[in-house]
This record gives structure tokens, C-alpha cells and sequence, in this order.
């Protein structure tokens, strides 16, 4: 533990990324607990506490337990996941986002701007039904041009937020809206251990072997991969001869990592939204997307199964992989080059995904039916639970293999000694 932690402060470049991801954090942490103008936060928690068993837990465990003080970032970031599942989602069937995504970094940008614009307008959408839903409960006592405050501030809360994604991304460690995930879970951490040691024998005996089973299964597979034997022919390079050599393509069994996940999971967030506008349709939701009912348990895998299917493919396209070892006169021994090796890598590709996929639906959904039966409290199940492990644990195994690779390649010995 000494050892990569001595090599991480021997990297400059590394131990300022370190600090810049730290500086955000700690932002993101002060700025959860500044409430928006004229909000009481005490009337906010009780109404969240109230209707913590509800998709709204959820919500809160996103943010941070911004929502139960419905602070400067109460939405968190949730609207910007969900405005990249839509666009993602049209750029698979609108040929102009299909054609902009193949121009390179000048069609990279132009998404990522339609993806911000879709966020701000997803955020002010779903700042309005929260602010119009915790009034009409009798949570805020406020003024109609006071209400309009709030919102826009909720609204510039999360167009920060998404900001800071983009500077961990781009200026510090990891993936920079994962990291902010990532961050808003553990905050709930202290909470959920309180209420474990507080629980019944059973509870405190259990539940640890069952966060445990879940941290090893998600760690032997996340770092699971089938590898492809690749062989590269002799080959003329102007004047010179390129000597040709065997290697590997390495397909991993989970290729999505916890992306499906925080879809999922920022997708079923949807449904509060609508019932801020339409409060007929809140028992309704309230009853079918519950969190831990068998409805939310059941889509919420069909909903991770799909969106792992989708970012697989969109991450790694076998036609385009295929082109690419027959344009370099590489191929699969015993598989003829183009259409035959694109076929076979879709094959291995779609059995992987389904071995992955089924396992990520598996670990979201088995965790929480088995804490549920068990009785264990709601802040236990709901921090430490299938999902939230699942995060935690596939950001942190994604961030230790980007350090990884970063004093690797500075010519350091990295973070584990061979």
C-alpha cells in the first residue's frame, strides 16, 4: 500500500491531477450543504425523510443528500446522465448525430454540446417538478418569483456540476461524472455504517459477508477479458519491411464497466419528475417504482441487460475492428479477414456482453431482494446495497487502472510490485 502510494507522489503530473480531483470534491461536498435561497432546509429533510422509502431515496443517494436539504446541488448529476442516454440513444437512429459521431473530435464536440443543452433543459424541467411538488406538500412556503429562484439556481447547480465533470476528465483522474457518482455515494457511507452497528445481531453478522461476496464478484470480473490471438503479416512500409508478430485483442467480459448501472438508475429517476407535474400520477409511481419492490428490481435489470447491450456497442464495433486488423494485415489465425472476422467478433462479443450484462443485473438486483428479506434497516440497504457497491467499487477499479497506467508509462514500476 506504501509502495504505490510512494510511486503516485513521485509522478508531479499524477499528484496534480490527485489535487485537482480533491479541490473538485471538496467543492462539490461545500456546495451540497449551501440550501438555495429562501429554502428551509429542516422542512425539505422532513419531507424527504417522510418519503425515503420512495424513488426519492434514490435521489437523495445520487446527490449526495443534496435533495433532503435541496441545496445548491440537489439535482446532482443525474440530469446529465440522462441527457446522455437520449443522445446516445438518437445518434443510433438520426443519420446527422450517426454522421457527426464519425467526423472525429469535431463531431465529438458538437454531440457534447447537444448533450449539454439537453441537460440544462432536462435540469430546469426537473428542478421546476421538485420545487412544485415539495411546495404543494407543504415543504417550501414561498413566493411564486422566490420559487422561480430556486429553480434556476437548482438549474445553474447541476450546469456546474456538469462542468466539474468535464475538468476531472480533462484535468484530473478518472471519469469525471463517474467520480462525482462516486463521491455522492460514499457520502452516505457514515450513515448507512451507523445504522448497521445499530441494527439487529443478524444484520451486523450478515450484511458484511454479503458487501464482501459482492466487492470480490465485481472485482474478478471487471478485470475478466477474453483474449483474441492476433497475427500481423510482413509488410512493405515505403522502403522498409515491417516484421509481422503475434499478439492479442483483449475483449473484456464487462465492457460497459458501471455505465448501464448509472443509467438504469438515472433513468428510473424520470418518473418523480413527471409526478411534479401531474400529482395524479404520483400513487401510481409511488407503488410501481418504488425502489426495492419487485416492478423497480425487475425493470431496473431489464433496463441494465439493455443499456449494457447498447454502450457495448457503441464502444467497440466488430465491422470497424475488422477493417482495421485487414487494413494493418493482421487476422485471426483460422478466421479469413473482413466479413468472416467481423462475424466472429460479434459472436465472442455478444456472448461476453450477455455473461456481463447478466452479471451487472444480477449484482444490482440479488443484494437488494436479499437485504430486503433479511430486514435490514433502509439507510443500510439503500448506501450499501447492490447498486451502490457495484458503483463504488467498478469507479474505483476504473480509476486505479488509469493511475496505473499513467506512472506506467512515466517508466515507474506502477502501483503493485510483480
Amino acid at each position: 500500500m506504501l509502495a504505490w502510494l510512494s510511486n503516485v507522489v513521485r509522478v508531479p503530473a499524477l499528484r496534480r491531477r490527485l489535487l485537482f480531483t480533491a479541490l473538485v470534491l471538496t467543492t462539490y461536498r461545500l456546495g451540497s450543504w449551501v440550501p438555495a435561497p429562501g429554502v428551509d432546509p429542516t422542512a425539505a429533510s422532513n419531507f424527504l425523510r417522510s418519503n425515503g422509502s420512495t424513488v426519492f431515496g434514490l435521489l437523495n443517494l445520487l446527490s449526495g443528500s443534496s435533495l433532503s436539504r435541496l441545496s445548491l446541488f440537489a439535482l446532482g448529476i443525474v440530469p446529465y446522465v440522462t441527457a446522455s442516454i437520449a443522445v446516445q440513444l438518437l445518434t443510433a437512429v438520426v443519420p446527422r448525430l450517426e454522421q457527426l459521431q464519425k467526423e472525429g473530435e469535431a463531431g465529438y464536440a458538437k454531440i457534447t454540446q447537444y448533450t449539454r443543452s439537453a441537460t440544462v433543459a432536462l435540469a430546469a424541467a426537473q428542478a421546476t417538478g421538485y420545487v412544485y411538488l415539495f411546495d404543494h406538500e407543504g415543504a417550501l412556503h414561498l413566493a411564486a418569483g422566490r420559487l422561480v429562484i430556486v429553480v434556476l439556481t437548482l438549474t445553474a447547480g447541476t450546469t456546474l456540476l456538469m462542468w466539474l465533470g468535464e475538468q476531472i476528465t480533462k484535468r484530473g483522474v478518472g471519469n469525471g461524472i463517474s467520480i462525482l457518482i462516486f463521491a455522492s455515494i460514499l457520502a452516505s457511507a457514515p450513515t448507512a455504517i451507523r445504522a448497521w452497528l445499530n441494527g439487529s445481531a443478524g444484520e451486523r453478522l450478515f450484511f458484511p459477508i454479503a458487501v464482501l461476496l459482492v466487492v470480490l464478484s465485481v472485482v474478478f470480473v471487471q478485470d475478466g477479458q477474453r483474449k483474441i490471438p492476433v497475427q500481423y503479416a510482413r509488410r512493405m512500409l515505403g522502403r522498409q519491411t515491417v516484421t509481422g508478430g503475434a499478439t492479442y485483442m483483449p475483449l473484456r467480459v464487462n465492457m460497459a464497466g458501471v455505465i448501464p448501472v448509472i443509467f438504469a438508475a438515472a433513468l428510473l429517476a424520470l418518473p418523480p419528475t413527471l409526478a411534479g407535474f401531474v400529482p395524479s400520477t404520483a400513487s401510481f409511481i409511488d407503488r410501481y417504482v418504488q425502489p426495492g419492490s419487485f416492478s423497480y428490481l425487475a425493470g431496473e435489470a431489464l433496463l441494465i441487460v439493455a443499456f449494457t447491450f447498447f454502450y457495448t456497442a457503441v464502444q467497440f464495433n466488430p465491422a470497424d475492428q475488422a477493417d482495421n486488423l485487414r487494413k494493418y494485415s493482421g487476422y485471426i489465425p483460422g478466421i479469413r479477414p473482413g466479413p468472416p472476422t467481423a462475424g466472429y467478433l460479434d459472436r465472442v462479443l455478444s456472448r461476453l456482453t450477455l455473461s456481463g450484462a447478466l452479471f451487472l443485473a444480477a449484482v444490482a438486483v440479488a443484494p437488494c431482494i436479499f437485504i430486503r428479506h433479511a430486514g435490514f434497516s433502509q439507510a443500510t440497504s439503500r448506501a450499501l446495497g447492490g447498486t451502490s457497491v457495484l458503483i463504488v467499487v467498478g469507479v474505483a477499479l476504473d480509476t486505479m487502472r488509469q493511475m496505473q497506467a499513467q506512472t506506467t508509462a512515466r517508466r515507474h514500476e506502477g502501483f503493485f510490485k510483480s
